[in-house]
């Protein structure tokens, strides 16, 4: 047996991943299988066809993983599934899977959440990241502060109210007519817009002023759009599919451009700006940042200019959903013997503590 190589599994929401990660750092192979066309036609995420889609796939993926890490399930020290949080039916996929193969090769069970990997898809990459960090979590479906005092040592210091940021870009996109998802087309057509154009209030949060909300930001767009003749310009974007960004370019006023261009520099603002609060509150050395909007250009290039402390992002390629988060989050479980029992189950709200 090769010791301290993990097989990862991931199915929390519409990407199913299988990866092999050796000594929790050394990434051997890392396979994700996007549903982006089976969900793009419906503007988001439909939970019934995800989970379809899994089964499909969770198979041909995790062979695919193993073969290109020049592993068999003999070789294995362990096999890590995302337990939660995400969508049940997706979270069901992997875990059944996952137990399955547990059994059958009588190998231990890693229970992974979701947002510990996203942590990990940063410290696998940087693992001499100063500590205690701050961690900002920001995705599709989350949008998390985090004191990090050490791998594994978590203290939630504040959290989204309503729609994460991630989301808010997809609604934003869907609201003006772009295709799903909408973060990476806003992050490049916010790059030829006026960022100080249009004048979006900060959210002021009672209470824990760590805290995020984005619907107010949201519903500000809408005000927008209902105050200026975009409509039309609107409907003609609705009839293209799978443009490239010279086509949605074409097709977005410079009014419109500068209107993303705004939206996202209001988004950053927020996130930054408690990130760095946080980081000031706790005496944190460092910021790290991961999930899907880790990969915003807009975001990565404002964190290089802030003068405080220093920022640290993953790969594109593992600021998404992916599996090698997870493998490398149950390395420290697996030296624990931090194990779960056949009886783990899928938990759409799983909190991380």
């Amino acid at each position: 047996m090769r010791q301290n190589l993990i097989l990862g599994i991931e199915s929390s929401c519409d990407e199913t991943a299988a990866a092999v990660v050796e000594d929790g750092r050394h990434i051997r192979s890392s396979i994700v299988a996007s549903q982006f066309n089976v969900h793009a036609k419906y503007g988001g995420v439909v939970p019934e066809l995800a989970s379809r889609e899994h089964l499909r796939a969770i198979v041909p993926v995790v062979r695919e993983a193993l073969d290109a890490a020049h592993a068999g399930l003999d070789d294995l020290s362990a096999i890590a599934v995302t337990a939660g949080p995400g969508l049940v039916g997706s979270l069901l996929v992997g875990v059944t899977y996952a137990k399955a193969l547990c059994f059958a090769r009588q190998l231990p069970l890693i229970a992974v959440n979701h947002v510990e990997g996203h942590i990990h898809s940063v410290l696998v990459q940087h693992p001499d990241i100063p500590l205690p960090a701050i961690a900002l979590v920001v995705s599709g479906g989350h949008t998390h502060l985090f004191e990090v005092q050490r791998p594994g040592e978590y203290r939630l210091l504040g959290k989204t109210r309503d729609d994460a940021a991630g989301e808010a870009y997809d609604k934003v996109a869907k609201l003006l007519g772009y295709g799903y998802p909408g973060g990476p087309i806003i992050d490049k057509l916010a790059r030829s817009g006026d960022p100080r154009a249009v004048k979006f209030t900060l959210a002021r949060m009672k209470g824990n002023e760590l805290d995020f909300s984005f619907s107010g930001l949201k519903t500000a767009v809408l005000r927008w759009t209902e105050e200026h003749d975009v409509q039309a310009e609107i409907a003609s974007r609705k009839q293209i599919r799978n443009a490239t960004t010279e086509e949605w370019l074409a097709a977005t006023s410079q009014a419109t451009r500068d209107l993303l261009a705004s939206f996202q520099r209001t988004v950053i603002e927020e996130l930054l700006r408690r990130a760095t609060a946080a980081a000031e509150q706790t005496g944190a050395a460092s910021v790290l940042v991961s999930g899907g909007v880790a990969s915003n250009a807009g975001l990565r290039d404002a964190a290089k200019r802030d003068n405080g402390l220093p920022f640290y992002f993953p790969a594109p390629g593992l600021s998404t959903d992916n599996a090698a988060m997870i493998a490398a989050a149950a390395f420290p479980k697996l030296h624990a013997r931090d194990f779960a029992g056949y009886n783990l189950k899928a938990r759409a709200s799983l909190l991380l503590t």
